[in-house]
């Protein structure tokens, strides 16, 4: 007998191998199939079931808050008077060199693009982070949702009971945190801005395991009677909420590398920053779509070179371990990681041995998922003041991320009447990057 999925009211032809049917059907809409398992027997199997869940993208930004330094990290220029005193190393890329303040980074160039000619224009904290938040410049009329909530949005599974999109700790500069704009609270992200575990989602001391439960059992029972007589869109949306709130109770564990064997936090480090990228590992392995992790404290205008020393060791150890352990999980390539703040810095040495905010010629890197690892897009000029080859774009950047991930980025939303694009007008994806 045929199978038939509800969703496209058609009948799947009971011949077709495994490999096509996940090729033709799981790949172009996996958070659909992924909502109506329960409909297709053909998921219910444990291998299938695998299958499904090795297709769920995710993506990991690591937000460099403050603007981290290209000249000291993805773009050195050494023996130039703004190239400072670190020295450029080679890779497991033969033609790619990086700072020598990312040695470890440097051997794992095979997963890694680097995009050198980010021109963004805009030098300040508030509007350089909505910018790079947002792929867009602000704008009154419209309040435009952050690289998280539009992952969320696309990625997301309705049934699923793990965050959407989960932010650990607020970055220092700029003070600005992102959010769903006009797609709603649904996709607002979960600030954890004071612990990784967030708070108030334990059961009380008070209520036995037993008891809980049982209350959960029982409101289960009326919600299906209720549902049953009353059936809308905003009973079903009630009762998912709570399903949701049960998932995040039950996924407190998720949060706390305490569960991890003290091998594993070894491996990724004891720093603040290097813990948080295991904690977003745990949560995309658990199907999170979108995690943010802040590194702040870029903001060198005095001493930059010993910042940079100190925070390019955090970052990467941190940043090193992080693909490591999501390539040993068979995770990465479905996972995109990211690393970009609001701006770059200065290729000009102040007199206080810093670099200020400079956002007309600087670098971020992604990995993983969908990139074509050891490449490198656009080019400065020899003292990194101009970008020369290959300007890129904030939306130019958020096309590519999507792309990478499976989103189109011609896609559009409606705000009332008005279309609104998911990157800015003009944009385009950096084909050379992709795999």
């Amino acid at each position: 007998m045929a199978l038939f999925d509800a969703r496209l009211r058609a009948p799947i032809d009971p011949g077709v191998s495994r490999r096509g049917f996940l090729g033709s059907s799981v790949m172009a809409s996996t958070a659909a199939f992924a909502a109506n398992m329960r409909v297709l027997d053909a998921l219910q199997t444990p291998t299938l079931a695998a299958e499904l869940k090795r297709q769920h993208k995710s993506v990991i930004l690591l937000w460099l808050a403050g603007g981290a330094s290209q000249l000291e990290t993805w773009d050195p220029k050494p023996g130039r008077l703004t190239g400072g005193p670190f020295r450029a190393i080679s890779t497991d890329i033969p033609s790619v060199q990086i700072s020598e303040l990312l040695p470890k980074m440097a051997q794992r160039m095979k997963t890694t693009a680097i995009i050198r000619s980010l021109n963004t224009r805009n030098g300040d904290h508030g509007g350089g982070t909505v910018l790079m938040e947002t792929g867009r410049a602000k704008e009154a009329a419209v309040d435009y949702p952050d690289l998280g909530a539009l992952i969320a949005r696309e990625l997301g599974r309705a049934d699923s009971q793990v965050p959407d999109y989960v932010s650990l700790y607020s970055e220092t500069e700029g003070r600005h945190k992102g959010g769903p704009g006009f797609l709603g609270a649904r996709y607002a992200p979960m600030f954890l801005t004071e612990s990784m575990i967030p708070p108030n989602i334990r059961r009380l001391d008070s209520i036995s395991e037993t008891d809980h439960q049982d209350r959960a059992a029982f409101q289960k029972l009326l919600a299906r009677r209720f549902i049953d007589k009353h059936s809308n869109p905003s009973v079903a949306s009630h009762g998912m909420a709570y399903e949701r709130v049960r998932g995040l109770m039950s996924s407190e564990s998720l949060f706390d590398i305490n569960q991890e064997p003290q091998s594993a936090r070894d491996f990724y480090g004891p720093t603040q920053f290097q813990e948080q990228c295991l904690v977003a590992r745990r949560l995309v392995e658990a199907g999170v779509p979108f995690v943010k992790v802040a590194r702040a404290w870029w903001d060198s205008h005095g001493q930059n070179f010993e910042t940079h020393r100190e925070l390019c060791a955090d970052l990467d150890q941190g940043m090193s371990a992080l693909l490591d352990d999501l390539g040993q999980r068979g995770l990465l390539e479905n996972t995109l990681v990211l690393t970009f703040g609001e701006f770059g810095r200065t290729p000009q040495i102040n007199a206080s041995l810093g670099r200020d905010h400079f956002a007309n010629a600087w670098s971020a890197s992604l990995s993983g998922c969908g990139i074509k690892g050891g490449a490198v897009y656009g080019k400065t000029d020899a003292d990194g003041q101009t970008v020369v080859e290959g300007e890129v774009k904030a939306g130019d950047l958020f096309a590519t991320i999507f792309s990478a991930v499976g989103i189109d980025p011609t896609k559009e939303y409606h705000v009332g009447a008005r279309p609104i694009p998911i990157v800015d007008f003009g944009c385009q994806p950096i084909k050379d990057i992709l795999a």
